[in-house]
């Protein structure tokens, strides 16, 4: 839900942005790269040290390279399979500098072992939300279910409750649970999402296993 809708308001907004970078000779496989690159260094270079709210603001601003590179790459009518393979692809490891700089947090200054567990786990179950559906589809299998959490919602519930939680360094009061509430609501909405997926496989695996007999 959120992929669909935000997605629609933000490629409004944006596309102006991204006929001048287009006018400026500015590619969209390097505003991919860029978006990465500076996602990856707010996440590691202010999450280990409990700077939550600037890391929240760095990374948020480079993540909205993810919806001005396909917006450019359709205004010059260069979308090609090459492209999308780069986006998917970077898209995870920004991921990974995320969660891993929220486990590096809690492994050192944070020290809180369980919940540097759950960061990891955060990390990794993304990876395979991800997995789960390229992989069916690379045996043929449909895969036709989103699941509870997809990638836009693990980053509108961990970057909301991270930056949220940075305000405690401003003074506020109590607020940095917040951090610690949404990886696990994460954690719990990721596993819950792997499991639909690979119940779903499944059954479509099966179901074409039933043709193949029936037929043969």
């Amino acid at each position: 839900m959120l992929n669909k809708y935000a997605r629609a308001f933000f490629t409004r907004v944006l596309t102006p942005f991204a006929a001048l970078l287009l006018r400026l000779g500015v590619s969209p496989d390097a505003v991919t790269l860029i978006g990465t690159a500076g996602s990856v260094a707010g996440a590691l270079v202010f999450f280990p040290r409990g700077e939550f709210f600037w890391g929240v603001i760095t990374v948020t601003l480079f993540i909205f390279s993810d919806l001005v590179d396909g917006n450019m790459a359709r205004q010059a009518g260069t979308s090609n399979k090459w492209g999308a393979f780069l986006d998917s692809t970077l898209d995870r490891v920004a991921d990974a500098a995320i969660f891993g700089g929220l486990a590096l947090w809690y492994s050192g200054q944070g020290n809180n072992d369980l919940m540097c567990a759950v960061a990891v786990f955060c990390l990794a179950s993304g990876q395979v939300v991800s997995y789960t559906k390229a992989r069916a589809e690379s045996l043929g299998l449909p895969c036709d279910v989103s699941g509870l959490v997809e990638r836009a919602e693990r980053l509108v519930i961990s970057l909301t409750c991270a930056g949220l939680a940075g305000l405690h360094k401003f003074g506020v009061p109590y607020i940095e649970w917040l951090l610690p509430v949404a990886l696990w609501v994460v954690a719990v909405g990721s596993l819950v999402t792997v499991l639909q997926r690979m119940l779903t496989v499944r059954r479509e695996a099966f179901e074409e296993l039933r043709r193949t007999s029936r037929e043969g």
